[in-house]
């Protein structure tokens, strides 16, 4: 019998990808010029023939909770199964935010009974991928196994941003390290998992009565040579946009000749649930390369390898040249924003220049993120006419014109909150 149930993990904080996830779960973070990272384990679930799916929200969930709604774009709205939006509550036995995500599962083990599978697919709701789950599942019987984990090969570079496996001859996995500062392998764990029922509950139980609530620590970790554990092989692409760096990456593929994975495939697509926009508009003198822009966006200046999304304006003089704008974000004339992620609702002044200089020194307040020479400008900030922002800078939410006033321009590495 094929999986008849997912849970997808959408909770979390995501606080990585800095003003981007402030007011938002890192699952509902815009991508791709139309989409938010929900929107992949959602479609691949439906174009995977699974309809009954529930997705465990704690952070910020408003934004996610309205893009979700009642599941119609996915056809997850539905009298049987559908989609359910999972947050936390409070009871007599269990309740409270969530603890991780182990404690997330424990806490609906009312609504994994009630489904009656005897395999559950966990999946992280902030990944973006294309991917069939029938295989995986099939992988996961003829093994006999209690945990699948789906695995992926990366660049070694990249190795100690994720959880690394090492597996024997057979794909049965030996050792797992989360994060490792000194990476053993390549062999990087995607976020999605597929259980036998029964030894997931008997686990998540015996966990909280020990006070342990994360499900790679304490689940996964814990019982490597314990239980039957196989690694199931991936080979499409797969991006964890969980840095601000990966982030932008993960956006720039899509716009390569051939990118990594196909948005256009009408066999897989991906859905959303997108506001109803009039076509995207290009005016006389428009010159745009190597970009994607979305529905409703005027487009008057250029743009170069950048993608836009829905509702933007781009006015007459004004160029954006390796950039993600967010939906609404206006560039008046004459503006230049150059290798910067723009949120929802920004205003760029006249003849304004972010993303300019040779001085790359790496932003004060979060230099672990922003010391590559990319700009990041918080929703509903406005930018003054004129006014220069060089790299590795940080505006946050909000920020009107008149806070800008007491500066002359953003240098390289500051930061206006």
């Amino acid at each position: 019998m094929p999986i008849r149930y997912a849970m997808i993990l959408a909770g979390g904080k995501g606080d990585r990808l800095s003003v981007l996830s402030t007011e938002r779960a890192k699952a509902a973070v815009p991508f791709g010029g139309s989409y938010r990272l929900i929107d992949f384990p959602l479609s691949n679930c439906v174009n995977s023939g699974i309809f009954d799916v529930g997705v465990l929200t704690q952070y910020q969930p408003r934004s996610l909770i309205e893009h979700i709604g009642v599941g119609r774009p996915w056809d997850l709205d539905r009298k049987r199964g559908g989609v359910e939006l999972l947050q936390p509550y409070l009871s007599r036995s269990v309740g409270g935010w969530y603890r991780g995500t182990g404690d997330a599962l424990y806490q609906n083990l009312n609504i994994i009974a009630r489904k009656k599978v005897p395999n559950l697919l966990v999946l992280s709701g902030d990944h973006a991928y294309l991917m069939d789950y029938n295989p995986l599942f099939h992988y996961h019987i003829d093994r006999g196994a209690d945990i699948t984990l789906v695995v992926t090969k990366v660049k070694s570079e990249d190795a100690a941003r994720f959880g690394i496996v090492q597996v024997d001859e057979d794909n049965w996995i030996t050792d797992f390290e989360e994060k490792p500062a000194n990476p053993k392998g390549d062999i990087a764990f995607m976020g999605i998992y597929l259980f036998r029922t029964e030894f997931l509950v008997e686990k998540l139980v015996k966990n909280f009565l020990e006070d342990k609530h994360d499900l790679v620590r304490n689940v996964v970790m814990e019982s490597i040579n314990q239980v039957k554990m196989q690694a199931f092989f991936y080979s499409g692409s797969w991006w964890d946009a969980g840095t601000i760096k990966a982030y932008w990456e993960a956006n720039m593929n899509l716009l390569e000749p051939l990118p990594a994975f196909n948005l256009y495939d009408p066999g897989w697509m991906v859905f959303t649930n997108r506001s109803h926009y009039p076509p995207a508009q290009m005016s006389e003198g428009t010159n745009i390369t190597s970009s994607i822009v979305g529905e409703g966006a005027i487009i008057e200046g250029e743009v170069k390898h950048s993608v836009i999304f829905p509702g933007v304006k781009l006015k007459k003089g004004a160029r954006v040249v390796d950039s993600i704008i967010f939906d609404h974000t206006e560039i008046r004339e004459g503006a230049l924003v150059n290798f910067s992620i723009l949120d929802k609702n920004v205003e760029v002044g006249e003849k304004a220049q972010i993303g300019v200089g040779d001085d790359f020194t790496a932003n004060q307040k979060r230099p672990e993120l922003l010391n590559w020479g990319i700009n990041l400008i918080g929703k509903g900030s406005h930018i003054p006419d004129n006014f220069v922002i060089e790299r590795n800078c940080l505006v946050g939410i909000g920020i009107p014109r008149e806070q800008f006033a007491a500066v002359s321009h953003l240098k390289s590495g500051e930061t206006i909150l």
